[in-house]
């Protein structure tokens, strides 16, 4: 059976009015708290592109997947980390979630900012298949605009996906019992969240630093084709080390198996 751990992480853009929160320090204490997975792939959202090099030199035997982009200064990335000695990198590319996804940085249906996902397929060394990963960061204000900016990633990823397993991760800055959720279900890309099929009860994944957040939900996902893998088990990383979280997003990790 192959198994292989995945890692969703909102790493919070370099912000030094967020103190002892800022990325210099905290960002030792996302690595170590990432690398005890050992995970195979962790899709990261926010960060620019110095912050997202420096992140790499701090994940054990992870390499950044950028071969497709041009990176542009002003923006920041959702990315894909993979760890080679797992899997070979066959092919990836970045989409605008916008009416015009392949032209970079432009953005539509009211978003505040221009948003994007990223994929990748990965060819697993140990039994040879391919699997094909997507980490989507949404617009943080409106649900019509998140709504739109799911219909384009689904119609995008449908054309380059072919049959391969689909393991979508991501900031969807939503609850899975709203809009968004509801245009992927009703998708051809079948998938189905560990989080629910195991039976956990809801919580939140946003806490601004605090370690908790009354009014908050379920918006980091990790989903999955429902046919060619399972979940063995999936949880929120929510410790921190002398009060410093990783990030004021819990990471969510995720051990699948393939079918």
């Amino acid at each position: 059976m192959f198994n292989f751990t995945v890692i969703s992480s909102n790493i919070r853009f370099n912000n030094p009015a967020d103190g002892i929160h800022s990325w210099d320090g905290r960002r030792v204490i996302l690595a170590n708290a990432l690398n005890t997975y050992r995970p195979a792939v962790i899709g990261t959202q926010e960060g620019w592109e110095p912050q997202l090099r420096d992140f790499q030199e701090l994940l054990d035997g992870l390499e950044i997947i950028d071969t497709n982009r041009e990176w542009i200064e002003d923006r920041m990335y959702p990315s894909l980390y993979y760890r080679p000695e797992i899997f070979e990198l066959i092919n990836s590319g970045d989409i605008w979630l916008s009416e015009t996804p392949y032209i970079a940085a432009s953005k539509s249906f009211g978003s505040a900012f221009p948003r994007l996902c990223t994929w990748a397929v990965l060819k697993a060394k140990e039994n040879g298949k391919h699997y094909f990963f997507v980490n989507a960061h949404l617009d943080h204000l409106e649900s019509s605009t998140r709504q739109e900016q799911i219909k384009v990633l689904i119609n995008e990823i449908e054309k380059v996906r072919a049959d391969y397993p689909l393991i979508l991760i991501g900031d969807f800055n939503e609850s899975p019992f709203e809009s968004v959720r509801k245009e992927l279900n009703e998708s051809k890309l079948n998938l189905t969240d560990p989080w629910i099929d195991l039976g956990h009860e809801e919580c939140e994944s946003h806490h601004s630093f605090k370690g908790f957040r009354e009014d908050g939900s379920r918006i980091d996902w990790i989903l999955h084709s429902k046919d060619s893998l399972k979940c063995e088990q999936i949880h929120l990383h929510k410790e921190s080390s002398d009060g410093v979280y990783p990030s004021d997003h819990f990471p969510v990790c995720a051990t699948l198996s393939a079918k």
